[in-house]
């Protein structure tokens, strides 16, 4: 009996061994040949996870889903040991960043984290996730083995599966039975909106640190319960272009440290000695910067890790083969090739520097609690902000894992005043929330709250300025000293209900875009209203501009369920509400004056398609359906003729070319729209198809060219080698402004008269000469942070930024500044629900 006990074990593990070597590679599981074509996400899931079956040293797990309800996964591989102890190597881990209480007793184990296809039609990378994964875990791979003793390899497949299975489904419809290289061949021209976006039309790789999109949120969410030593994002460039890897370009965040520099270079070279083998080429230390903290490489080094990015050069254009410049073909075999070339090297230096990778790690957050590098030692939060935007701090806070809490001081400290941009004395008062520099994420606080970002350079890949006080508009300080911090949490707002009896009216305040979508929820349930557009007493309580007036009257068909659902919004979204048993005030206007408008419904139209940003359309339809929850309706640019306007009575423009949407003819039928009452929302470059044109007042600002002969002689003759340092006063990547706001009038309801801009468009307007300059930019000192060269702060003094053209009964917004762009400049949103629900009322 003994005996076949031993006989039939023996035949277990035989079996298990010969199972394990016999795993299928991608192009067995799939059917056909990596590099022939595009795999739908689906089959990519399956492989995963068909790998994980039959390796107990792989894990997948999925981690959540997109808003299309496709899965998002992750693959865990390492050696056997490893993954027996992973929960010991990952809380040891967290343990190394302060993260988590206690000391790591476990051995020094590296994890590298790879992340592939965050742009949908940068797609190579997620077939080369499949043959990075095969080759990892093959049983006969020796050498990963051997890799995989002293690293634990995360693979995301795609970050991005709703913008990825966008584009595989189209390519492989178009594509023939053989790829055509040819740049004319249908496989090469990727219709509107493109694969790179994700549902929403977000690009997630710049997303990283606001975490506006589902994928981002769930992903980052596992990312912060592991906190990766080496973290690496695959993309795609131009298909002309060689491949890029680390070390980064200039300007390098003054953050990083010595030894994030240093590895980077390792793996920069180890990639190049297997690129030379091949007679591949490749760049390092140009465009790609660390910068900008919401990148794929930027985000993990503020957090700790060894952040790169690869860009391959393919991208949508490359299709499965496509003709370079320099009359090669290149395949997408040859982009898989290279990536998982890199990606197999990453891994590789990881193993064979993991316990030095760990120790830095490890030194790096014991400064970050002790030392940290930091101007500023102290961010004090004021607790008088508004409760909407102190609860907006407190969860991005709590996202990031940055600890804040109470100071019980009350000696007068100096400060950085973000409002005024001057330093002064501040005292901490009852309520204030401050924030310490000396804590595990001190890098990621620099980062966000530091008032002005250094650049070594200006010439840098993204925006210069996102500083969090002026993002979400608080009175905030940030303090060289140190000011001790105890714990403590944000006080909680006490929603104030002060309605008694069956008043003649609700009155609710117009501060945040909390209140805006109180006001869409009731304008949804057929409530009927009216605003103020002035001051306005009544009893006892003064009301500012903006606010909502909930009558009675023209609402008693409801019933009782009239008050049922304003209060029961009120209540659901956290909603002050007051109420008045008469509309006679004691000062201002009575409720029933001709001076306080009767709100009418928007009914929106938004165009989509061809000649419009599927960014900008994507941050309008976001900020619509995600963040306001009104309901707007997508035209495609092509169809705007065929459309019957009278059933809108806002047309929304996001940032695009309309020269085609909007013929001469069909110009002339928007101008009558308009007089008889349409709303226009022209943003940033969909203003162009306005200004200087018939009928319209806005007009570009041209500035007097004053440079003397020698000047322009000096610049004739600039040396080809100075190109680059000719154009620097015309650099505008992306910089905050400080606006003067007319708040008087109904786009700026709720706004101080001050407020700070997120710019990125350096064309200036000149101020309307017969309309309403709502927000502009006084001189060339409204520039605040960031990057914007001497010429670009000149031309965009005296400009301005949100104007209203009025034309017959109807009105035209402009927005040089586009508000919701990506989503993160919370304090600009309210300026797009005024202009949709309050002007032209």
């Amino acid at each position: 009996m003994k005996k076949i006990l031993l006989l039939a074990l023996s035949l277990c593990l035989v079996s298990t061994g010969l199972f394990g070597q016999s795993l299928k590679s991608p192009d067995e599981f799939l059917g056909y040949e990596l590099g022939t074509r595009f795999t739908p996400h689906h089959k990519v899931v399956a492989y995963y996870e068909y790998v994980a079956a039959q390796l107990s040293n792989v894990k997948t797990e999925r981690y959540g889903q997109t808003n299309e309800l496709r899965p998002l996964m992750v693959a865990y591989l390492s050696s056997q040991e490893n993954m027996d102890n992973w929960e010991q190597i990952r809380t040891d881990n967290l343990k190394r960043t302060h993260l988590m209480d206690g000391d790591p007793v476990g051995p020094k184990k590296g994890i590298v984290w790879l992340s592939y296809n965050v742009h949908g039609n940068e797609a190579n990378s997620t077939e080369t996730s499949m043959k990075t994964l095969y080759e990892l875990a093959r049983p006969d791979n020796s050498e990963a083995k051997a890799w995989l003793e002293n690293t634990v390899v995360i693979m995301d497949p795609c970050i991005n599966p709703d913008g990825r299975d966008r584009y595989a489904n189209w390519i492989n419809q178009v594509i023939g039975t053989t790829p055509n290289p040819s740049l004319d061949a249908k496989e090469h021209q990727e219709p509107w909106p493109g694969g790179r976006p994700n549902h929403y039309l977000f690009d997630l790789n710049r997303d990283w640190a606001w975490q506006k999109q589902v994928e981002s949120q769930q992903r980052m969410k596992l990312y912060n319960t592991i906190m990766p030593h080496v973290h690496v994002d695959f993309h795609e460039q131009g298909f002309n272009s060689p491949y890029y890897f680390a070390p980064a370009a200039e300007p390098i965040h003054e953050q990083v440290t010595d030894w994030q520099r240093e590895f980077q270079d390792m793996i920069g070279r180890n990639h190049a000695k297997y690129f030379d083998e091949n007679s591949w080429l490749f760049f390092t230390k140009e465009s790609f910067d660390i910068l900008y903290p919401s990148y794929g490489d930027s985000y993990p080094m503020y957090n700790g890790a060894i952040g790169m990015t690869y860009e391959q050069g393919g991208h949508s254009m490359g299709g499965v083969a496509v003709e370079t410049e320099e009359g090669d073909t290149l395949t997408l075999a040859d982009r898989i090739a290279h990536h998982h070339t890199t990606g197999m090297s990453t891994v590789e230096m990881a193993a064979k520097n993991s316990e030095r990778m760990v120790d830095e790690f490890a030194t790096y957050f014991d400064n970050a609690v002790n030392n940290p590098k930091a101007k500023y030692k102290t961010y004090v939060i004021r607790g008088t902000n508004h409760p909407d935007k102190l609860k907006q701090l407190e969860q991005f806070l709590k996202t990031h894992q940055i600890a804040y809490g109470t100071g019980s001081t009350k000696k007068g400290f100096s400060a950085f005043d973000f409002k005024t941009g001057e330093n002064g004395s501040v005292n901490i008062e009852n309520g204030d929330i401050l924030i310490s520099a000396n804590q595990p994420k001190a890098v990621l606080v620099q980062a966000f709250f530091e008032p002005k970002t250094y650049a070594s350079i200006n010439d840098t890949y993204d925006i210069t300025a996102w500083s969090v006080p002026y993002m979400l508009g608080l009175e905030a300080y940030a303090t060289e000293m140190e000011i001790p911090v105890s714990e403590g949490e944000f006080l909680q707002h006490e929603r104030q209900v002060e309605v008694s009896g069956t008043p003649a009216a609700y009155l609710a305040k117009w501060e945040t875009l909390q209140d805006a979508k109180f006001l869409g929820d009731l304008l949804e349930a057929d409530i009927k209203l009216r605003f103020a557009v002035e001051e306005f007493t009544v009893a006892g309580r003064t009301y500012a501009p903006g606010t909502l007036i909930i009558t009675r009257k023209g609402n008693r068909h409801m019933g009782s369920k009239f008050d049922e659902i304003v209060k029961g919004k009120a209540a659901e979204l956290g909603r002050d509400l007051y109420a008045t048993p008469t509309t006679f005030v004691d000062g201002g206007k009575d409720f029933g004056s001709n001076n306080v408008p009767f709100m009418h419904k928007p009914k929106i139209a938004v165009l989509r398609g061809d000649g419009v940003s599927s960014l900008a359309f994507g941050e309008f339809w976001y900020f619509m359906e995600q963040e306001l929850g009104y309901p707007i309706t997508m035209i495609d640019t092509d169809a705007i003729g065929r459309t019957d306007m009278s059933n809108y009575n806002v047309l929304v423009l996001p940032s695009g070319s309309y020269g085609r949407a909007f013929n001469e003819s069909q110009m002339n039928d928007l101008k009558s729209w308009i007089r008889g009452g349409g709303k226009v929302l022209a943003f940033e470059r969909a203003i162009g198809s306005f200004a200087g044109k018939d009928g319209f007042q806005l007009k570009r600002k041209t500035s007097d060219d004053k440079k003397s002969d020698e000047e322009k002689e000096a610049d004739a003759l600039t040396p080809y080698a100075d190109r680059g340092d000719k154009y620097e006063d015309f650099r505008l990547p992306g910089a905050i402004f400080k606006l003067k706001v007319d708040n008087t009038h109904p786009m700026g309801f709720g706004y101080e008269d001050t407020y700070f801009t997120i710019k990125n468009n350096s064309t200036p307007y000149e101020y309307l000469p017969n309309g309403w300059n709502v927000g502009i930019i006084e001189s060339a000192e409204s520039h605040v942070a960031g990057v914007a060269g001497e010429k670009v702060k000149e031309n965009l003094g005296k400009s301005v930024v949100f104007g209203v053209e009025n034309m017959g009964g109807g009105a035209v917004i402009y927005f040089a500044d586009n508000p919701l762009f990506r989503a993160f400049w919370e304090n600009g949103k309210m300026f797009v629900a005024n202009a949709l629900f309050m002007v032209g009322q």
